[in-house]
């Protein structure tokens, strides 16, 4: 009898793309084979985003185009928007059953007394606990679809931005416990894995909740592990980046010199109105501290444009903080009204063609950024290693440690090895170079 097929549709963060993972681990030992989404599918699990409006219009459009694909199949829906509004799911025809965040697992054995018993229900069944209440729900990957792999190591926020709804759907801070932690690292580095990326809903914050232990402790434990490849952090606030902070993981032979800083803005004025807990200079002070003791390191980050009051002179201070930062990548979003939020009823909301304005502006300076970083790279670091992960007409495409993307010629694809690269040219966006 052939296995029963599941279709899993991730939306959103590194978080949820760990958590479907760990879902997924647990429906093949229970004799699922997992499909693409694409396909029509015996039962699909569709892990939710609310981080914008967009996300909310995405995760429904999934839920649908499942439905629509296999009218008969079970459809179990998890994650944010699952928490926050588990009515608006359980409305759509043809969904099971929806789970909240507080035991995301328990979507995978939902999943499967669903199909054992055969049928569609005749109502969904709603599992979502108040969030208030979550403890840190203990899951583990020991395999990787990815060249990298995710580990959550921590989960909620308790920093309460105006323009944010994910405290309500991830709730207080809580971290995994450190042993927990480095037994999945020394599992998924037994089992071949080059690079592990540690992520949370609010990275920066791991321990504070356990008293024993903090980020810089975790990475100079994980360090020590026998064979451990590149280490590589999710979002951290900038607000962690202190020079005894600094001091700890510029030691680190692991830990990759690339780091994603949840920026928002480069407008002290308007940090302050989004409730971020830094300053545009102390955020670029975080920079200077880990330039000056990291060689090398590149950064990313996410900037949100046309915030509730956001004046001329705002956007402006943003631009010249993100030419001075020189990052490599800049994810730029416009600002999206999310219900329950302050900043959704607060004055002087932005109109969306001046949002759109400032968008483009911040993205030319990013790409002109991106660009001259390259360009030096390939002058004066011509040489590096690269972990291959995609291959595709005769190239091989990867990421240096400090995350500048390369493409190689290969006869075959390499995907997981790392090899050392002469680069040779740039076009902007990408390296261009030759495996020696």
């Amino acid at each position: 009898m052939p296995k029963k097929t599941v279709g899993i549709y991730t939306l959103g963060c590194k978080v949820n793309q760990y958590e479907s993972e760990a879902i997924a681990e647990l429906l093949e030992k229970e004799g699922f084979d997992i499909s693409s989404p694409a396909e029509p599918c015996d039962a699909y699990l569709i892990n939710t985003c609310t981080v914008t409006a967009e996300s909310d219009r995405k995760a429904r459009q999934f839920i649908r185009r499942a439905i629509a694909k296999n009218p008969d199949a079970v459809v179990v829906v998890t994650g944010c928007l699952a928490q926050t509004s588990a009515e608006m799911i359980a409305a759509i025809d043809g969904v099971d059953a929806v789970v909240g965040n507080t035991k995301k697992l328990f979507a995978a054995e939902e999943l499967c007394r669903l199909v054992r018993e055969g049928q569609k229900a005749k109502s969904p069944a709603v599992s979502v606990d108040p969030i208030e209440n979550a403890c840190f729900e203990e899951m583990q990957i020991r395999s990787f679809e990815r060249t990298r792999a995710y580990i959550k190591i921590e989960d909620g926020c308790e920093s309460r931005c105006t323009y944010c709804i994910i405290p309500s759907a991830r709730g207080k801070i809580r971290s995994k416990a450190p042993e927990d932690v480095l037994s999945e690292v020394r599992t998924l580095t037994e089992n071949g894995c080059r690079e592990i990326v540690l992520t949370g809903i609010e990275t920066a914050s791991y321990g504070k909740d356990l008293g024993n232990v903090d980020l810089a402790t975790l990475l100079e434990q994980i360090d020590k592990i026998e064979g451990i490849g590149r280490v590589r952090l999710g979002s951290l606030d900038p607000s962690l980046i202190r020079p005894d902070f600094v001091e700890k993981i510029a030691k680190l032979s692991s830990l990759t010199p690339h780091f994603h800083l949840s920026l928002q803005s480069g407008s002290s004025r308007t940090l302050a109105a989004m409730k971020r807990k830094y300053n545009a200079e102390q955020a670029m002070r975080a920079i200077e501290l880990l330039r000056e003791a990291i060689p090398n390191v590149k950064f990313t980050t996410d900037v949100i444009v046309g915030f509730p009051g956001e004046t001329e002179e705002d956007f402006r201070d943003t631009a010249e903080f993100l030419r001075n930062a020189r990052f490599l990548m800049v994810h730029i979003f416009p600002y999206s009204k999310r219900k329950g939020t302050p900043a959704a009823t607060m004055p002087n909301q932005i109109p969306d063609e001046i949002k759109r304005r400032r968008l483009h502006e911040l993205e030319a300076i990013a790409e002109d950024t991106r660009r001259t970083l390259l360009t030096e790279a390939v002058a004066k670091e011509p040489v590096t290693t690269v972990l291959f992960e995609t291959y595709e007409q005769g190239m091989a495409y990867g990421h240096t440690a400090d995350f500048l993307e390369v493409a190689v010629p290969a006869s075959r694809p390499m995907h997981g090895e790392i090899h050392s690269v002469r680069l040779k040219t740039t076009d902007g966006a990408l390296c261009f170079g030759e495996k020696i």
